[in-house]
């Protein structure tokens, strides 16, 4: 005989560890079966995007390190790219060859955050966690090297990057890659077929690619649902279109396809700086731009395939040194229309791995 039961509220969040930050799950609980789900947002709201209406344009670049503090760079690289093309400013050879190399090196730093917070979730605790957040801190260190910064960079300038790279960070850099491809490889043998990982997320929360696409999901999470889409590839910014690389799918869209995703995703990234390393320009890092830019009356709209997915920036200018609108795309909160799909039916512990799948930064979402 059935048991009858009542649907009851449960808050996750916004101070819950696996919430990622000051984040709110209202979630209705059959048992421990989820029956439905509000996401609730606000508790980091900055309100970046009006604080940057009363800003110069290079000062708004450090507001952008905030967003999705994870991948500072690729946020600069967004928004520098939206003034650029508002402005008509030609960036020098070598700063493209360096925004790559150190948009590339951020990816991997934001994805060993985000799959090793998705397999401690799993119940993997702690061990690839660490093994992961090794490998960051030398990423971290080579951001040191070139901006003295270890989380927000403000590195990105208007026509090119603040300053050039020191001596010795090439000579690390070529060391940094010599290791990276053997403990992704590690990380492989670690975790590809650990049985535990295998039950908790082959097959839970699967996110069908049409769903994904009406969602308007981006990055890893719409790949993993096997839709080749990728900006470098689909629109290239920047030098992207001079470079070899693949873009990863899965088959499904289950939790393990998006971790496989992140995973294979980094192996690309370093074809891709290694690439970029080897034909590295000599000459300026950056263009001849007044202190005080002040774009043409117009708009511009740039995006960027930054790790979470589609991040883009539209400005609107009215020929004064301040943006008179600027309106961020941020794929964090895009790609959380889809979770009240993914997880109804699952149980609450379920919950926290589709979720934890999906990484997102609240800093981006609240912005």
């Amino acid at each position: 005989m059935a048991l009858r039961t009542e649907p009851f509220l449960l808050n996750i969040g916004p101070i819950h560890p696996s919430s990622h930050g000051v984040f709110r799950m209202r979630v209705t609980l059959d048992g421990e079966v989820v029956v439905d789900i509000e996401p609730v947002f606000g508790y980091l709201h900055r309100g970046i995007e009006k604080l940057a209406e009363e800003r110069t344009y290079g000062g708004i670049i450090p507001l952008t390190d905030r967003l999705d503090y994870i991948s500072a760079m690729n946020n600069n690289l967004a928004y520098v790219l939206a003034v650029e093309k508002l402005a008509g400013i030609k960036v020098p050879e070598r700063a493209e060859y360096l925004r790559v190399i150190m948009a590339e090196l951020q990816r991997i730093a934001a994805y060993l955050i985000a799959v090793g917070a998705f397999l401690n979730e799993c119940g993997a605790y702690f061990t690839p966690f660490l093994y992961m957040f090794r490998e960051r801190e030398k990423i971290l260190d080579l951001f040191e090297m070139v901006s003295g910064q270890r989380l927000t960079y403000n590195y990105m300038r208007i026509g090119g990057v603040s300053q050039d790279v020191p001596d010795e960070f090439l000579p690390a850099l070529g060391r940094f890659l010599g290791q990276m491809h053997g403990y992704v490889d590690e990380y492989d043998r670690l975790l590809k077929e650990n049985e535990i990982l295998l039950a908790r997320s082959k097959g839970v929360g699967i996110l069908p690619d049409e769903l994904a696409i009406n969602c308007s999901v981006t990055g890893p999470v719409l790949r993993a649902s096997g839709v080749r889409w990728d900006i470098r590839k689909a629109d290239p910014y920047s030098i992207y279109d001079r470079f070899d690389f693949d873009i990863p799918t899965g088959s499904i869209g289950d939790c393990y396809d998006r971790y496989r995703a992140r995973v294979n995703e980094m192996r690309q990234s370093l074809r891709i700086i290694e690439q970029a390393a080897k034909g590295l320009p000599a000459g300026p890092v950056r263009a001849a731009v007044p202190h005080l830019v002040r774009p043409p009356v117009g708009e511009a709209y740039a995006r960027v395939e930054s790790p979470k997915g589609e991040l883009a920036f539209y400005l609107v200018s009215d020929n004064s040194i301040a943006p008179y609108r600027c309106h961020i795309r941020p794929p964090s909160l895009i790609n959380l229309t889809a979770l009240r799909n993914m997880v109804i039916g699952w149980k609450l512990a379920d919950l926290i791995i589709i979720f934890g799948s999906i990484d997102i930064t609240v800093g981006e979402v609240d912005r």
